[in-house]
């Protein structure tokens, strides 16, 4: 998936696969997450955030299952 960088301290890119409605996350610490069933108005509301983290650890996270992609 195609992930493109973003302004956040916590996120370094985002990717989105609209088709599949799966979220991918890499974050600075270099770990990559995919969350599964999101949908594309939560896509877009987290790219328009004043602040990607906050909108991730607010309305994501606690919200879709994710997994650790290993592969890279």
């Amino acid at each position: 998936m195609t992930r493109r960088p973003v302004e956040s301290s916590v996120i370094a890119s985002v990717g989105y696969d609209g088709d599949e409605r799966i979220l991918e996350i890499e974050f600075h610490a270099g770990r990559v997450y995919r969350y599964f069933l999101v949908p594309r108005a939560t896509f877009d509301l987290l790219m328009a955030a004043d602040s990607i983290g906050n909108y991730f650890n607010r309305a994501i996270r606690p919200r879709y299952r994710g997994v650790e992609v290993t592969e890279r």
